[in-house]
Formats: C-alpha cells, sequence, structure tokens
C-alpha cells in the first residue's frame, strides 16, 4: 500500500480498523471495481461501539450518515463499477426504549432503542430499505435492481398480527449507466437463469457478530461483477463474509471494520496464508 497525494493506493487485500467514512476519505479514486456490504440496520443492533451508525436518534439522521459514506465510496468506484446492498428492515419501537431478550438470539436484546420517527405510528413497518434505495438515487446512483433475499429457514417470529418476515432486500446499483456486469457468471453462480428471488438459506455461525450474511448470497455478487484480481470494498467488514469469498474466488479485498473484536476472530483466515494485511487502529 503507497500513499499518493494523501490518499492511500491500495494494490493488496487488506482490512482497516476504524470509522468508515474517515477511511473512506484516504482512499484513491476510481481503485475498487465493485462494493459489496450489509450497513448496520437502523435501531436493531446496539454494537457498544463509539461513532457506530444504526443508533441514531433521528432516522432522517441515520440515512443522512449512510449517504455520506456511499458517496465516499462512489468516489472510490470505477466509472463501470457496482455497488451490492443488502439491508432488512424493522418496526417502530412505538416509543419503547428496549428490546427484550431472545434465547435463539442475545444479540437481539437492547437497552436503547429510537423513538418512532416523525409521521409514522407504532407498530407501523419502517421501509428502511426503499428509503435508503431512494436517497442513494437522489444522489446521483443508478438504482437497477431490487433483488428479494428469501430465506428458506428464516426464524420465526411471536407476532400474531402480520405474516412472520422471511426476506430481505439486496440493492444492485451503479455509477453509470453503463458498468460491467456478467449475467452468464450470474446464471452460473446461481445454478439456473437467475430472476429477482434468490432462494438462500441463512447459516449458523461460530462468530461473536450478531448479523453474518452467508458466503451463497455474496458469491454471485462477486462473480457477475468482477473479473479476477479485481479490488472489492466492504465498508462495513464485520465478520469478513466478503473477504472470504473474494480469497476464495481470486479478488482482491478491501475491508473497513469499527469494532476490532470482530476482526481479531477472523485471525485464523489471515494466519493461514490468506494474504489479508490488517491496519490496526485507522485515524
Amino acid at each position: 500500500m503507497a500513499s499518493h497525494k494523501g490518499y492511500f493506493e491500495i494494490n493488496e487485500s487488506i482490512v482497516f480498523i476504524g470509522d468508515a467514512l474517515k477511511v473512506l476519505q484516504k482512499i484513491s479514486s476510481n481503485s475498487v471495481q465493485c462494493i459489496i456490504t450489509s450497513p448496520p440496520y437502523w435501531g436493531m443492533r446496539d454494537y457498544k461501539i463509539n461513532g457506530q451508525i444504526g443508533l441514531e436518534e433521528n432516522f432522517d439522521d441515520y440515512l443522512a450518515n449512510l449517504i455520506k459514506v456511499f458517496d465516499e465510496t462512489k468516489r472510490i468506484l470505477r466509472q463501470d463499477g457496482t455497488l451490492w446492498i443488502n439491508i432488512g428492515d424493522t418496526y417502530t419501537s412505538g416509543n419503547r426504549k428496549y428490546r427484550a431478550s431472545d434465547k435463539k438470539n442475545p444479540a437481539r436484546k437492547m437497552n436503547s432503542r429510537p423513538d418512532t420517527p416523525s409521521g409514522l405510528k407504532p407498530k407501523d413497518l419502517i421501509g428502511i430499505p426503499w428509503h435508503l434505495a431512494f436517497s442513494l438515487q437522489r444522489s446521483g446512483w443508478y438504482l437497477r435492481s431490487d433483488i428479494i433475499w428469501h430465506k428458506p429457514n428464516g426464524m420465526p417470529e411471536s407476532v400474531k398480527d402480520r405474516p412472520n418476515r422471511n426476506h430481505e432486500y439486496l440493492f444492485l446499483l451503479s455509477k453509470s449507466n453503463k458498468y460491467f456486469f456478467d449475467l452468464d457468471a450470474l446464471n452460473r453462480s446461481l445454478g439456473k437463469k437467475q430472476r429477482s428471488v434468490w432462494d438462500i438459506p441463512i447459516k449458523a455461525n461460530n462468530t461473536n457478530h450478531s448479523a453474518v450474511f452467508p458466503e451463497e448470497l455474496i458469491t454471485p455478487c462477486v462473480e457477475s461483477s468482477t473479473r479476477e484480481n479485481d479490488m472489492i470494498l466492504d465498508p462495513f467488514y464485520g465478520s469478513g463474509t466478503v473477504g472470504k469469498v473474494c480469497l476464495k474466488l481470486n479478488r482482491k479485498c478491501i475491508g473497513i471494520e469499527l469494532n476490532q473484536e470482530y476482526v481479531n476472530n477472523q485471525k485464523d483466515l489471515f494466519d493461514k496464508g490468506a494474504s489479508i494485511k490488517i491496519l490496526n487502529k485507522f485515524s
């Protein structure tokens, strides 16, 4: 990794431990082919890290913080590059300032939750994915596809007055109206001529991260949007799924993660000749 005119010029896989926006502002423009990420969902998890996105008191502030990050990624993205975002939805808290524990998912428990956004009511579905998608569209991104990630083995919910949810959204966006995309590779990756609903089960994980997406969700994105040795960016690196898939498919990866503990839990991957470097405590 070299520095030129105050920017990092990165040609190897690396994980930065630090604030996503601050790190992105130091990465050189037009230097990655694809961005694949799942940002923190609003009001869903408390990662107990100063500066985290997702616990803003105001929903508009949450969206504004995400747009700042994705505007910076757009500068870093090549002109023919793409952005894949996985994001789920949630319901208003009804101004209840906590979320009860769940035996099957202890990380669900929260002692602090944002108030109900202005204009919404208790029990309203917020529509977070579409708020984000439309905000990105307004900021200049091309919104190319909304993909339903159907989870055949999704966790049951305790509610009795609506259907249980077993899906999330995966959005495909681009920096310009013409971009690299290999539809044949997508179809091969998913095993059939693929439409906009992907049936991909969730899997148990042995990490302490509460929101791990499966490698099978990331692989089609990587194979359809990049070539071997291309650079992929994940500004919300978490448990490192994007990095693992990149290594398997001979791609390079830049990861950014605020929580050092999540990265420490991947030491076994880094220590097995995977050639991912870690830059600690970036500021």
